[in-house]
């Protein structure tokens, strides 16, 4: 396992324990589902490198991260929350940068809009805006790959299923979301995080406080999610997307319309040959990606 400094900090009403390295302006790194702030076990050294204080914590619901007294129900406002106050816990200031992946590439495109002074760029991988995203959720090809937001759904038997031979579930996920990546390494971090049925059901809380399948693309929750992360960012964006990403897929046109959603100097790419993990499937080419990036004048 790699050796990184650990911490705890009170935000939003709970403890969270991070990984950090290095020294200067705040660098937060948000993993998602199913995963943990091991995903940025490359990246974390090449910020404190260039120069940044590098924190990843375990987000809501991710072991040792303290449990929520609300397990089954992580609504999207509660991660962009969540987000904005770890920012400020860990002394943060205008210079503090996003990086953000999964269900906290979600958080972030509303961290940015809610708290347009607590950032200064952000690079966020692998979930479009809200408009985009909602877009694809309507195409046949996608409902596919989304499978286990419905399957979620079917709380008692999904929950069973996926805590059964240590994981297997979460493992074949990966396998489909980066395609030909061997994940043990990073399975053993996960059952780490999710082996306690608790924390399991507080992960899986994310897709039954976002999916409801009788409130699902209904106007109330398009408004409500429209109020959690909706609307257009103030701040340079980097934007990256894998052409192999098995969890969500967008086209070409799609990544050059996200360019939009971030302020000026906003940028996005669509990365040939990598899947949803990407941080961890080609770290060396991903990292140059978002430290050139992060450190422009």
């Amino acid at each position: 396992m790699p050796n990184f400094k650990r911490g705890q900090v009170v935000a939003n009403g709970l403890t969270f324990e991070y990984l950090e390295a290095g020294e200067g302006p705040l660098a937060l790194c948000f993993h998602g589902f199913p995963d943990t702030p091991y995903t940025y076990r490359y990246l974390l050294p090449e910020l404190a490198d260039a120069g940044f204080h590098a924190v990843a914590p375990f987000i809501r619901g991710y072991a040792p991260t303290e449990l929520p007294a609300l397990r089954q129900h992580v609504h999207a406002s509660v991660m962009v929350q969540d987000q904005i106050a770890l920012q400020q816990a860990l002394g943060g200031d205008e210079n503090t940068v996003l990086i953000a992946h999964d269900w906290n590439a979600t958080a972030a495109w509303g961290a940015l809009v809610h708290a347009p002074d607590a950032w200064k760029r952000a690079v966020i991988m692998d979930i479009p805006p809200l408009d985009i995203f909602t877009e694809n959720m309507t195409h046949y090809d996608q409902i596919k790959r989304s499978f286990y937001y419905w399957y979620f759904q079917m709380v008692g038997v999904s929950e069973d299923r996926v805590a059964q031979d240590e994981l297997e579930f979460i493992k074949d996920l990966w396998g489909d979301w980066s395609p030909g990546y061997d994940n043990d390494e990073d399975m053993t971090y996960i059952r780490e995080a999710l082996g306690d049925r608790m924390h399991l059901r507080a992960a899986m809380g994310y897709y039954w406080g976002n999916f409801d399948p009788v409130r699902f693309g209904t106007p109330a929750w398009v408004a409500e999610q429209e109020a959690a992360w909706g609307g257009r960012a103030s701040q340079p964006v980097l934007y990256l997307h894998g052409t192999t990403d098995g969890c969500h897929t967008v086209t070409q046109e799609q990544v050059e319309r996200i360019a939009g959603y971030g302020g000026n100097g906003s940028e996005s790419e669509l990365i040939d040959g990598v899947g949803h993990f990407m941080l961890v499937e080609k770290p060396k080419e991903i990292n140059e990606r978002i430290i050139r990036f992060l450190t422009k004048e």
